[in-house]
């Protein structure tokens, strides 16, 4: 018995082999350039951006595998996807990086005209704080 190809779903092969057409079900790469899956129906070990930061990994520079398309507000939409196996861990940021992100932070939160530190990020369209905002230009 051989190993079935990782990149291929028996499911969609059988409707396929049925003689039913699977709108975005090419595994070859030959319609699309690359191997393309529906909604829902990729392999396991294909993951997204999103997915690979969900498990604190990054794609480490290895070049997209496959892609989703899908039908959303009569567009065609894509998500690419990437090898789980050949993602490398996230990196995490220094103290020193840590530390000026949190003070670019506080500076966003900081109203340049009465100098308080607010709960919330100053509004750029008006650069001060709402209590300082002349009254009618909100």
């Amino acid at each position: 018995m051989t190993d079935a190809d990782p990149m291929r779903n028996a499911y969609l092969d059988t409707l396929v082999s049925l003689g039913r057409y699977v709108e975005y079900y090419d595994p070859d790469g030959n319609r699309y350039g690359l191997p393309t899956y529906p909604y829902h129906y990729a392999p396991t070990h294909l993951a997204t951006g999103r997915q690979l930061r969900a498990r604190l990994l990054r794609p480490g520079g290895q070049r997209i595998i496959a892609q989703i398309l899908w039908w959303h507000k009569k567009q065609t939409r894509v998500a690419y996807l990437y090898d789980i196996t050949c993602a490398k861990a996230k990196r995490t940021a220094t103290s020193a990086q840590r530390a000026a992100i949190d003070k670019a932070l506080l500076a966003r939160r900081t109203c340049p005209t009465c100098h308080l530190v607010r709960e919330y990020y100053i509004p750029r369209r008006h650069g001060e704080c709402l209590d300082c905002i002349p009254d009618g230009v909100r």
